[in-house]
Protein backbone atom coordinates (compact mmCIF):
# COMPACT_ATOMS: atom_id res chain seq x y z
CA UNK A 1 0.00 0.00 0.00
CA UNK A 2 1.31 3.43 -0.90
CA UNK A 3 0.25 6.89 0.20
CA UNK A 4 0.42 9.61 -2.41
CA UNK A 5 -0.96 13.03 -3.19
CA UNK A 6 -4.43 12.82 -4.68
CA UNK A 7 -5.01 13.88 -8.27
CA UNK A 8 -8.01 15.10 -10.23
CA UNK A 9 -8.32 11.59 -11.61
CA UNK A 10 -9.04 10.25 -8.11
CA UNK A 11 -12.36 12.12 -7.87
CA UNK A 12 -14.52 9.10 -8.87
CA UNK A 13 -12.89 6.92 -6.20
CA UNK A 14 -13.15 9.70 -3.60
CA UNK A 15 -16.83 10.15 -4.42
CA UNK A 16 -17.50 6.40 -4.22
CA UNK A 17 -15.76 5.97 -0.85
CA UNK A 18 -17.26 9.07 0.70
CA UNK A 19 -20.68 8.37 -0.83
CA UNK A 20 -20.74 4.97 0.85
CA UNK A 21 -20.15 6.61 4.23
CA UNK A 22 -22.77 9.29 3.55
CA UNK A 23 -25.39 6.65 2.76
CA UNK A 24 -24.49 3.98 5.30
CA UNK A 25 -22.53 5.62 8.08
CA UNK A 26 -22.80 8.27 10.75
CA UNK A 27 -19.32 9.81 10.47
CA UNK A 28 -20.52 12.35 7.91
CA UNK A 29 -23.60 14.42 8.59
CA UNK A 30 -24.26 14.79 4.87
CA UNK A 31 -27.30 12.83 3.73
CA UNK A 32 -26.92 13.02 -0.05
CA UNK A 33 -23.64 11.80 -1.57
CA UNK A 34 -21.78 14.50 -3.46
CA UNK A 35 -21.20 14.01 -7.17
CA UNK A 36 -17.82 13.29 -8.69
CA UNK A 37 -17.67 16.94 -9.78
CA UNK A 38 -18.50 18.06 -6.23
CA UNK A 39 -15.69 15.92 -4.83
CA UNK A 40 -13.28 17.19 -7.47
CA UNK A 41 -14.15 20.76 -6.48
CA UNK A 42 -13.77 20.07 -2.76
CA UNK A 43 -10.40 18.44 -3.38
CA UNK A 44 -9.25 21.35 -5.55
CA UNK A 45 -10.19 23.86 -2.82
CA UNK A 46 -8.05 22.01 -0.24
CA UNK A 47 -5.11 21.70 -2.62
CA UNK A 48 -5.40 25.40 -3.55
CA UNK A 49 -4.71 26.26 0.11
CA UNK A 50 -1.52 24.21 -0.06
CA UNK A 51 -2.93 21.61 2.32
CA UNK A 52 -2.49 17.83 2.02
CA UNK A 53 -5.16 15.71 0.34
CA UNK A 54 -3.73 12.21 0.23
CA UNK A 55 -4.89 8.79 -0.89
CA UNK A 56 -3.86 5.28 0.12
CA UNK A 57 -3.58 3.11 -2.97
CA UNK A 58 -3.19 -0.63 -3.38
CA UNK A 59 -2.76 -2.31 -6.75
CA UNK A 60 -3.91 0.86 -8.50
CA UNK A 61 -7.10 1.18 -6.44
CA UNK A 62 -7.78 3.97 -3.94
CA UNK A 63 -8.51 2.31 -0.60
CA UNK A 64 -8.91 5.44 1.48
CA UNK A 65 -8.19 9.13 1.71
CA UNK A 66 -7.46 11.82 4.26
CA UNK A 67 -6.96 15.54 4.11
CA UNK A 68 -6.59 18.64 6.22
CA UNK A 69 -8.92 21.56 5.58
CA UNK A 70 -9.10 25.02 7.05
CA UNK A 71 -10.72 24.74 10.47
CA UNK A 72 -12.68 28.00 10.24
CA UNK A 73 -12.55 30.90 7.75
CA UNK A 74 -11.47 33.69 10.13
CA UNK A 75 -7.80 34.73 9.96
CA UNK A 76 -7.05 33.95 13.61
CA UNK A 77 -7.65 30.25 12.84
CA UNK A 78 -4.84 30.20 10.23
CA UNK A 79 -2.69 27.85 12.35
CA UNK A 80 -5.46 25.29 12.88
CA UNK A 81 -6.78 22.65 10.49
CA UNK A 82 -9.50 20.01 10.63
CA UNK A 83 -8.71 16.52 9.43
CA UNK A 84 -10.98 14.10 7.60
CA UNK A 85 -10.34 10.43 6.86
CA UNK A 86 -12.46 7.86 5.00
CA UNK A 87 -11.73 4.25 4.08
CA UNK A 88 -13.25 2.07 1.35
CA UNK A 89 -15.64 -0.52 2.82
CA UNK A 90 -13.48 -3.43 1.65
CA UNK A 91 -10.42 -1.96 3.40
CA UNK A 92 -11.91 -1.18 6.83
CA UNK A 93 -9.86 -2.67 9.66
CA UNK A 94 -6.65 -2.98 7.63
CA UNK A 95 -4.86 0.12 8.95
CA UNK A 96 -5.56 2.22 5.87
CA UNK A 97 -7.00 5.14 7.84
CA UNK A 98 -4.04 5.22 10.19
CA UNK A 99 -1.54 5.06 7.33
CA UNK A 100 -3.03 7.93 5.34
CA UNK A 101 -3.92 10.14 8.33
CA UNK A 102 -0.41 9.80 9.75
CA UNK A 103 0.99 11.18 6.47
CA UNK A 104 -1.48 14.07 6.56
CA UNK A 105 -0.29 14.91 10.07
CA UNK A 106 3.34 14.84 8.95
CA UNK A 107 2.50 17.19 6.06
CA UNK A 108 0.67 19.55 8.42
CA UNK A 109 3.62 19.60 10.77
CA UNK A 110 5.92 20.53 7.87
CA UNK A 111 3.55 23.39 7.00
CA UNK A 112 3.81 24.87 10.49
CA UNK A 113 0.27 23.97 11.59
CA UNK A 114 -0.12 24.28 15.37
CA UNK A 115 -3.45 22.50 16.05
CA UNK A 116 -5.31 19.72 14.27
CA UNK A 117 -8.97 19.29 15.08
CA UNK A 118 -11.02 16.16 14.50
CA UNK A 119 -14.79 16.68 14.48
CA UNK A 120 -16.05 13.10 14.58
CA UNK A 121 -19.63 12.28 13.76
CA UNK A 122 -21.36 10.04 16.32
CA UNK A 123 -20.02 9.44 19.81
CA UNK A 124 -20.39 5.72 19.06
CA UNK A 125 -17.84 5.97 16.22
CA UNK A 126 -15.25 4.00 18.18
CA UNK A 127 -13.12 3.32 15.10
CA UNK A 128 -12.50 7.00 14.33
CA UNK A 129 -12.21 7.99 17.99
CA UNK A 130 -9.71 5.16 18.56
CA UNK A 131 -7.73 6.02 15.44
CA UNK A 132 -7.38 9.64 16.48
CA UNK A 133 -6.49 8.72 20.07
CA UNK A 134 -3.82 6.31 18.80
CA UNK A 135 -2.24 9.21 16.89
CA UNK A 136 -2.08 11.47 19.94
CA UNK A 137 -5.37 13.34 19.70
CA UNK A 138 -7.04 14.16 23.02
CA UNK A 139 -10.73 14.63 23.72
CA UNK A 140 -11.71 18.29 23.55
CA UNK A 141 -15.47 17.95 24.02
CA UNK A 142 -18.76 16.48 22.87
CA UNK A 143 -21.66 18.35 21.33
CA UNK A 144 -24.76 16.35 22.19
CA UNK A 145 -27.50 15.58 19.66
CA UNK A 146 -26.48 18.22 17.11
CA UNK A 147 -27.32 16.09 14.06
CA UNK A 148 -30.21 13.85 13.04
CA UNK A 149 -29.53 11.10 10.52
CA UNK A 150 -30.78 7.57 9.88
CA UNK A 151 -33.59 8.12 12.38
CA UNK A 152 -31.48 9.07 15.37
CA UNK A 153 -29.82 12.01 17.08
CA UNK A 154 -26.06 12.18 16.73
CA UNK A 155 -23.32 13.80 18.77
CA UNK A 156 -20.07 15.20 17.49
CA UNK A 157 -16.88 14.32 19.32
CA UNK A 158 -14.14 16.94 19.22
CA UNK A 159 -10.54 15.80 19.48
CA UNK A 160 -7.40 17.90 19.19
CA UNK A 161 -3.71 17.33 18.53
CA UNK A 162 -1.05 20.02 18.92
CA UNK A 163 1.82 20.14 16.42
CA UNK A 164 5.03 22.15 16.40
CA UNK A 165 4.79 23.05 20.08
CA UNK A 166 1.09 23.89 19.90
CA UNK A 167 0.43 27.02 21.93
CA UNK A 168 3.66 26.87 23.93
CA UNK A 169 5.29 29.56 21.76
CA UNK A 170 4.36 32.02 19.05
CA UNK A 171 4.05 30.98 15.41
CA UNK A 172 7.16 30.86 13.26
CA UNK A 173 5.37 30.65 9.89
CA UNK A 174 2.65 32.82 8.33
CA UNK A 175 -0.15 30.23 8.59
CA UNK A 176 -2.81 29.31 6.06
CA UNK A 177 -3.88 31.87 3.46
CA UNK A 178 -7.45 32.40 4.75
CA UNK A 179 -9.69 35.02 3.20
CA UNK A 180 -11.77 35.84 6.29
CA UNK A 181 -10.75 38.34 8.93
Amino acid sequence: MIVRASTEGDAPALAAIYGHHVLHGLGSFEEVPPTVDDMAGRRAAIVALGLPYLVAEEAGQVMGFAYAGAFRPRAAYRYTVEDSVYVAPQAVGRGVGRLVLLEVLKACEALGVRQVMAVIGDSGNTASIGLHASLGFEHAGICKSVGFKHGRWLDTVWMQKPLNGGDSLGPDKPGLPLAGH
